[in-house]
């Protein structure tokens, strides 16, 4: 599966304009890491692309724990050519599968996918959305429980930890790549 197709799925399954930026954000997340793990690998990076733009993809139609990601997992699978590897990340994304995050791929998606939304959340409400944002204004709205409360701040620093960086770099390495989406994005 290529990127456009993904974007295709993604589109065909998801109706929310919020949801589908966020997997749009994500993706940029996970691209970078990618192009930062295997440098002019494109192979790679559209994997980590296609990952990012999936891992939500059902989630409007199957919101419960027990049922995100497993249906849309179970769809790829069925109907698509994704690798085990996208497909396991993916279900890693979601604490509740069980399914350990053992792939930097599926190591990375965790870690930039609550942070990533965070970071939206954080532009939403700047004078200059994204454009100017440095890691430090993140970590002060991160200690604000009240702002974005639906946010885990605990999966952040797991993802964090898991991925074994530093807090601030990540917070920057998020923003830069979500920066570059920005206008078409509308972040």
């Amino acid at each position: 599966m290529n990127i456009d197709q993904a974007r295709t799925l993604m589109n065909e399954w998801t109706e929310s304009e919020a949801l589908r930026v966020h997997m749009e954000c994500v993706a940029a997340c996970t691209g970078a890491y990618a192009s930062q793990y295997h440098p002019g690998d494109n192979d790679q990076r559209e994997r980590w692309v296609v990952t990012g733009l999936l891992h939500d993809y059902d989630y409007e139609r199957h919101p419960s724990l027990e049922e995100h990601p497993k249906v849309g997992v179970q769809n790829l699978r069925d109907t698509t050519d994704v690798d085990d590897g996208i497909c396991e990340a993916i279900m890693a994304h979601n604490p509740a599968t069980g399914v350990p995050r053992n792939s930097e791929l599926a190591k990375a998606l965790f870690a930039v996918d609550e942070l990533s939304g965070f970071i939206v959340a954080c532009a939403k409400v700047r004078p200059n959305g994204i454009s100017d944002m440095k890691a430090k204004s993140v970590k002060k709205k991160l200690k604000d429980k009240a702002f974005a409360a639906a946010v885990s701040r605990e999966d952040i620093r797991i993802g964090i930890e898991e991925l074994g960086v530093d807090q601030t770099e990540h917070i920057q390495f998020c923003i830069d790549a979500i920066k570059v989406e920005a206008e078409r994005l509308g972040v």
